[in-house]
């Protein structure tokens, strides 16, 4: 185990998730996240999830054609988010916090932020309740039959944790978290800008309370393991960031075909939106703009000090020279 080659007084009061007995969803929420019963009369002027949110919805074939169109694109679009995110939070979040919890990392753990990462781990896991059983009702609503049963990123995550070598699984976990909490609190406020049915209103806002705190304890503690990281262990850390961070905005276009298809576009349109989606270029502009939290919480760190690494994400345009 590495002892800190930094001072523990500076870390003293970090590693909380502040008042979380009276802040966290899970412990004060009153919200039930029910469809509402006035659901028709709802979606006459606020939506399932914002379509300025979703590019593919600019597409002239979509844009002109009945407004009901656009509703069940958005409806695809929640209960695929909420499953991964039901995915995300028991596969690959809690998974991230219970190296911290467990002393799987080689470095030394306060008791303080093992605490922290138990009370994450119990808001994750009602994260994943809540998502499940909103995706469950707006299943039943439109009658969907194609479930959900995985998600691209999720298995594209996984595979990278098998490439890894044993001896650096564990902190190749930790990072995957880092990046996840810190790119879905970005992710939740753009969302929550918008107006939307009722019940995802209450139901993200509440998910996005939880997630502002979660990001800045996932900071903290990557800028505390950080600190401890000798030059070998920061590059090969910088270089499973970058690959993180892109898969994180890949477009899942296997899921995204099925959901075109649903409401029966024309082959030509499918294709063209595809194509949009896939492209490199828009790829990057993605990831730059998603991952502003995480890059930021880099710089906090002082990550980007070390010259290779520095150049490493300027290469790939997530940062300017």
């Amino acid at each position: 185990m590495i002892e800190p080659l930094i001072d523990p007084a500076m870390w003293k009061n970090r590693f909380t998730l502040g008042e979380w007995n009276t802040h966290a969803s899970v412990r004060t929420s009153d919200n039930d996240y029910k469809l509402p019963t006035d659901i028709e009369k709802q979606l006459e002027s606020q939506d399932w999830f914002p379509p300025v949110l979703l590019p593919y919805l600019s597409h002239p074939e979509i844009s002109s054609a009945d407004p009901a169109i656009t509703k069940r694109l958005c409806a695809n679009h929640l209960v695929n988010f909420l499953h991964y995110t039901t995915l995300l939070e028991h596969r690959i979040v809690n998974r991230s916090v219970e190296v911290i919890i467990h002393d799987e990392l080689e470095f030394t753990i306060p008791q303080r932020m093992k605490t922290a990462a138990l009370q994450l781990y119990t808001d994750e896991g009602y994260h994943a309740l809540f998502s499940n059983q909103l995706a469950e009702q707006v299943i039943d609503f439109y009658g969907m039959t194609d479930r959900p049963t995985t998600h691209r990123r999720i298995t594209r995550l996984n595979h990278l944790i098998d490439r890894t070598p044993d001896k650096q699984r564990a902190l190749a976990w930790f990072l995957i978290g880092f990046v996840s909490e810190t790119i879905i609190a970005k992710d939740l406020r753009e969302v929550c800008q918008n107006t939307l049915v009722c019940s995802v209103q209450e139901m993200l806002s509440d998910h996005m309370a939880d997630e502002a705190r979660h990001s800045r304890y996932f900071s903290e503690v990557f800028h505390y393991l950080w600190f401890q990281m000798n030059d070998e262990v920061r590059l090969s850390s910088a270089r499973q960031l970058l690959e993180i961070l892109f898969i994180f905005f890949e477009s899942d276009q296997k899921w995204l075909e099925r959901s075109l298809r649903s409401v029966q576009l024309s082959k030509t349109a499918v294709q063209q939106i595809l194509i949009m989606m896939a492209d490199p270029q828009t790829h990057i502009l993605r990831t730059r703009s998603g991952a502003s939290s995480t890059i930021q919480a880099l710089k906090r760190a002082d990550c980007f000090k070390q010259p290779e690494i520095r150049q490493m994400f300027s290469n790939r345009r997530l940062l300017d020279e």
